[in-house]
């Protein structure tokens, strides 16, 4: 079986003993692990980065893609899953690696990935203050169920500097977030596919929150015909609604409350498009007399009230009439916070197509992703929420 296991980093931890574990030799003089008796403990999660920066000997294996074809599932060959991350983990993280956990199961093998790839930081971006927290974030996958931490230095991964061969995004990558940070895309997309061939996964598992990276990954996969299946994780957010992030630590008290608009702003656009829904629905039912407006107006509903008319006229003219709306809801709460002190500053606003994400038309039905994304202060924050507008009355 050729699957993943470099050498270990932190001391306190135990490495783990996978009997199948075969990793590629680094060279000639690389030598191969003895495996592991199969009446082994399970294993504790354990850090590997490069030969260059471990003190085991230099016989030691690297972590290598396999020479052959991963072999068939099968009840002596565990399933593998990987939890891609650049580290500074959290619970959204952890959420990920519990994913992970329950699809492979007891006898699976859970690999999470901390590497901040420079591929996807652009000019005057924050590559050098990303937080690197390697021994938090090995203590927080183990808690979550992980069996390997896997952090490669950058000359592992890119070994004699910066690719030459990238894989480029399309044009889904350069709208949005790719229009506002060119190349992150490609960079994005390249290490991913490193990293997918270097751990072999069954399954790799991505968060919500990253709508257009997950987007563009599973066209990667379904394009290139990896041999992987990959699994969304919705969204984790914080008690007061912000989505989680790494760099939600940058934010001063005054910051996040200027923040929390972005989440406010995609549930004011949820409840709004729930409202005219519903409005939608009850319209049907009613006589075409006096008139829809006041009927619809009668129905004593506080939001349903404000949006009579203009869902009366979108029902009489055999038009959906939610997307504008839903668009016009949240950009009322981020205009809002434009005014607040310290202010937000709105990169972008859309409600977009999944497969594509380009924007909706108003009358669109089906499946939509609204997307925001916003400076406050020196931090940039992104979030997302999926919508599904339903066929005209």
């Amino acid at each position: 079986m050729d699957r993943l296991l470099d050498q270990v980093r932190t001391p306190s931890i135990q490495a783990p003993a996978v009997a199948q574990a075969e990793p590629v030799p680094a060279g000639p003089a690389a030598g191969s692990p003895t495996p592991a008796p199969a009446s082994a403990p399970a294993p504790s999660p354990v850090a590997a980065e490069s030969p260059a920066d471990s003190p085991t000997p230099a016989s030691a294996p690297t972590c290598a893609p396999a020479s052959t074809p991963a072999p068939p599932a099968s009840s002596t060959v565990p399933r593998v899953a990987v939890v891609m991350t650049m580290g500074a983990l959290h619970d959204g993280h952890a959420t990920l690696v519990r994913a992970a956990r329950e699809r492979v199961g007891r006898g699976g093998l859970v690999v999470v990935t901390v590497f901040v790839n420079p591929l996807q930081f652009g000019a005057g971006e924050d590559l050098d203050r990303y937080p690197r927290t390697l021994d938090a974030d090995v203590r927080i996958a183990e808690a979550a169920g992980a069996d390997v931490v896997f952090a490669p230095s950058v000359d592992e991964v890119y070994p004699g500097g910066e690719p030459q061969v990238r894989v480029s995004a399309g044009p889904m990558g350069q709208r949005l977030e790719g229009a506002s940070r060119p190349g992150h895309f490609d960079g994005m997309l390249t290490v991913v596919a490193k990293l997918l061939h270097l751990t072999r996964p069954d399954v790799a598992f991505f968060g919500q929150k990253d709508a257009q990276q997950l987007a563009l990954i599973r066209r990667m996969v379904h394009d290139l015909a990896f041999r992987v299946e990959i699994v969304g994780v919705p969204t984790v957010r914080e008690p007061d609604g912000l989505a989680l992030s790494s760099r939600n630590r940058y934010l001063s008290p005054r910051e996040r409350r200027t923040a929390l608009a972005l989440s406010a702003a995609l549930f004011a656009a949820r409840d709004r498009l729930a409202a005219q829904q519903a409005l939608r629905a009850r319209a049907a039912t009613l006589p075409a007399s006096p008139s829809r407006a006041e009927a619809l107006s009668r129905l004593g509903e506080s939001r349903a009230a404000a949006d009579a008319h203009a869902v009366a006229q979108a029902a009489q003219h055999g038009q959906g009439g939610g997307a504008a709306a839903v668009r016009a809801a949240a950009r009322a709460v981020l205009d809002e916070a434009a005014e607040a002190e310290p202010p937000l500053a709105l990169d972008y606003l859309a409600l977009v197509d999944p497969a594509d994400f380009t924007e909706v038309p108003d009358d669109h039905t089906g499946d939509a992703v609204l997307l925001v994304a916003a400076k406050v202060g020196t931090t940039r924050l992104i979030d997302n929420l999926p919508l599904t507008f339903g066929a005209p009355a």
